[in-house]
Order: C-alpha cells, then sequence, then structure tokens
C-alpha cells in the first residue's frame, strides 16, 4: 500500500514540475509563480495527509470527499498541461538535435526556448476540465434531472396501461452537506405524481447513522396509490469497512435495513408482492445486491419462487451486472428490471438523444438509462446522490419516471 502512494505521489510530483514550466512561460511576476507554487504545495500536502490518514473504521468522511475533489479538480487538468508540455519538450529534443547535428547550428544551447502560444494552448485547454469539476463539486451533485421513458409490453396486464412508476436510486446519504438541495429534490420526487415510488439501494455509503440526520427530510416522500417499495445495494453490508467485530457489522446491517422502515418503504429481501388493479395484477419482485465485482446475496430464483414466466414481472435489482449475467437470459421472463449502481461514474459527456460517453461503460455493459434484450428490458438510473468523487460532471443525479404501456395487438 505504502509503495503505491509513494510512486502516485511521484508521478503527481512531476506532473507539478511540467505544469509550472506551462505558467513560467505566460507569468512574468515570480510573486505570482511563487503563490502559484506555494498553493499547489499545500494541495499537495493536504492531499496526501488525507490519503495516509484515512481510517478505514470511519470511512468517508466530509474531509476525505474533499480531498479527492480536490485530487482531480486539480491535478487532471495538470496532466492535460505536463502531457502538453512533455510533447513540446520531446519536439524541442528533435529539434536540437537537428540543429547540432544536421544543420549545424552554433547557437548557445541545445534546447530551443519553449513556445509562448504551446502554453497558452495547453493552459486554455487545461482550462476546460479544471471549470467543468469545479463545476461539478459546486453545482453539479444536486442538479437533479428527471427522465421520462415509455415502455410498451405486449403482456402488459390492461388495467396497467398507463401505469407509472418513479425509480430513484443510490442515494448515499453520507455523502449529503446541503439540505436545501436535499429537499429540492425530495419535492421534485412528489411532483412526479406516479403510481408506485422504487428505491435500487445504497441508502448510506456504509453506515447507518449516516442517514440519521436525512429521515425527516425522506419521510416527507408521499406515498403513492400504488406503495413504497427498495432494495438493498452493495454499500449496505457495511462491506468497504474495517469492523470492531463481526457482531458491529451484523447490527450495522440490520439498522441499515430498519432505516427503510424509517422512512415508509417496504424493503424487499429476495421476495416478492403482488401490485393488484382492477382484479388484474403485476408481480414487483426484489433482490438482495448480486454483483460480479460486489458480492452476490441475491437469489432471483428464491424471490421470483411461485411466479411463472406468464406473469408479468419487474425486477429491482441494485447492480446491472445481474440483468447482463443472469437475468436477460432467465427462463421466467422478467420483462423490466431497475437498477442503479454504477452513477455513470459521476462523470462524462451525455447528449440526450445523440451521445453518451462515460468510462462507466468500459466496466458495465448497461450503465445509464435503458437497454433491451429480445423483448425485455432494463433501466440503469444515473443515481441520485454521490461517492468518492464529490460532484458530478455530464452525467446528473436521476429522478427517472416510466410510463408502462400496452402494447396495441396486430391486426
Amino acid at each position: 500500500m505504502l509503495a503505491r502512494f509513494v510512486i502516485l505521489a511521484v508521478i503527481l510530483f512531476f506532473i507539478e514540475l511540467y505544469a509550472l514550466q506551462a505558467f513560467r512561460t505566460l507569468l512574468k511576476s515570480k510573486w505570482v509563480l511563487w503563490l502559484y507554487a506555494l498553493l499547489s504545495i499545500l494541495a499537495y500536502v493536504y492531499i496526501f495527509y488525507t490519503i495516509f490518514n484515512f481510517d478505514r473504521k470511519v470511512g468517508q468522511t466530509k474531509q476525505s470527499l474533499f480531498a479527492l475533489g480536490l485530487l482531480l479538480t486539480i491535478y487532471l487538468p495538470k496532466i492535460i498541461l505536463g502531457l502538453l508540455m512533455l510533447g513540446e519538450d520531446m519536439f524541442r529534443f528533435l529539434s536540437g538535435v537537428t540543429n547540432y547535428f544536421i544543420e549545424y547550428d552554433n547557437r548557445n544551447t541545445f534546447l530551443p526556448e519553449r513556445r509562448r502560444f504551446i502554453s497558452q494552448i495547453a493552459i486554455g485547454l487545461a482550462a476546460v476540465p479544471f471549470l467543468s469539476l469545479l463545476y461539478g463539486v459546486t453545482k453539479g451533485k444536486y442538479n437533479f434531472k428527471v427522465f421520462k421513458q415509455v415502455l410498451t409490453f405486449p403482456d402488459l396486464p390492461d388495467a396497467f396501461d398507463g401505469f407509472t412508476l418513479t425509480h430513484i436510486s443510490d442515494i448515499h446519504s453520507g455523502s449529503f452537506d446541503n439540505a436545501e438541495k436535499i429537499n429540492y429534490a425530495v419535492d421534485l420526487i412528489n411532483a412526479q405524481q406516479s403510481d408506485v415510488l422504487l428505491f435500487t439501494g445504497d441508502i448510506v455509503n456504509a453506515k447507518a447513522e449516516e442517514m440519521h440526520p436525512w429521515i425527516d427530510t425522506f419521510n416527507r416522500l408521499n406515498k403513492p396509490t400504488f406503495g413504497k417499495y427498495s432494495v438493498l445495494g452493495n454499500h449496505d453490508y457495511g462491506a468497504y469497512l474495517e469492523w470492531e467485530s463481526e457482531e458491529a457489522k451484523a447490527k450495522n446491517f440490520e439498522d441499515i435495513k430498519d432505516l427503510h422502515r424509517q422512512i415508509d418503504f417496504k424493503l424487499l429481501l429476495n421476495e416478492h408482492i403482488k401490485i393488484k388493479k382492477d382484479d388484474q395484477e403485476i408481480a414487483l419482485v426484489g433482490v438482495e445486491n448480486w454483483g460480479k465485482h460486489f458480492g452476490s446475496m441475491g437469489d432471483v430464483n428464491k424471490a421470483s419462487e411461485g411466479l411463472s414466466d406468464k406473469d408479468f414481472k419487474i425486477l429491482m435489482s441494485h447492480d446491472p451486472s445481474h440483468w447482463e449475467e443472469i437475468v436477460k437470459h432467465h427462463f421466467k421472463h422478467f420483462q423490466l428490471t431497475l437498477s442503479g449502481h454504477t452513477h455513470g461514474m459521476q462523470f462524462g459527456i451525455e447528449i440526450p438523444g445523440f451521445f453518451k460517453w462515460s468510462l462507466a461503460q468500459y466496466m458495465y455493459k448497461q450503465w445509464a438509462g435503458c437497454y433491451e434484450f429480445l423483448g425485455r428490458y432494463i433501466y440503469v438510473n444515473r443515481g441520485f446522490g454521490f461517492h468518492a468523487y464529490p460532484g458530478r460532471v455530464g452525467i446528473m443525479p436521476e429522478i427517472t419516471v416510466i410510463e408502462l404501456k400496452k402494447a396495441e395487438k396486430l391486426a
């Protein structure tokens, strides 16, 4: 572990040196350069002090969130600066070799001077991620968006034609720092006036106590006609902390499950319930977390026991890899699966209807929005809250509203 931190520290130190070259080319005032260097050193020390003092018994804190945000906001732009300045140095070196051995130039220095316009371009390009990340940690993390989706099924019971559900995921209450924004998001959920409200896991980062300041806030979520239901996510098991004992870990897990009761959600633990309307029904199936990379407590067979492939089923499963690995091929035919987990990596580029990119797509085949396979759908919510990086750039916090429609029969 120490060796990795040392390697990271050395890499970031050289990135700092190269970034400094760009500013030295443009800035004439030595006092400004010294101020820039001092601020860079202070940020560098703070980040690594926080990293080295991270306590796995405590987990993520406001300080560690800030440190990671600072790391990305400062060093991602400086990586761009460093790469461009490194490219210029390679050009300068080749130019020096050419002048010395081929053109027999008698200049006093081997390397040509840095070109001012290269530094200007480098700083201009680096400003784009800097401003984006700065926006992400100040505004983007609470820039809630409502995504609406209409899905059509030939086997949807007639009584559920036009049935609406609101879907949220990944609350991560331990990361919140703005009560006004969370209250606004609760009001936004209530404004959708859906028939049912569904939550697909990660109510906390690790500890039940993280949710305690927000219980009253989430109790303001209206209970729709057909109820409020939830499942667990990978963070709800306390697996990312070091616990004093297995008993303490088990107690925390029970407390996390009870949080759902306290905010009036029915927690589904590898089980299903029937939603009935006008003497017809659909099944809502909820599994514990099943993830290709993060544990597999979920049991879709147990949860759907007694249901057939003819029943219309909505499956709530936190991790979309469950759908990719098991659900989409399952013989019981789950018409719709709702997931979250990926957060869209909280960083990407999205132009609705035209273009969507994030690093999340290299880890998950289904990472944000709606996907279909032979008439079976999965919708991956981009997440309500945030974790690790305390911001969002391009991939905004999401409230999903899905309307179920009956497909018209062919004549």
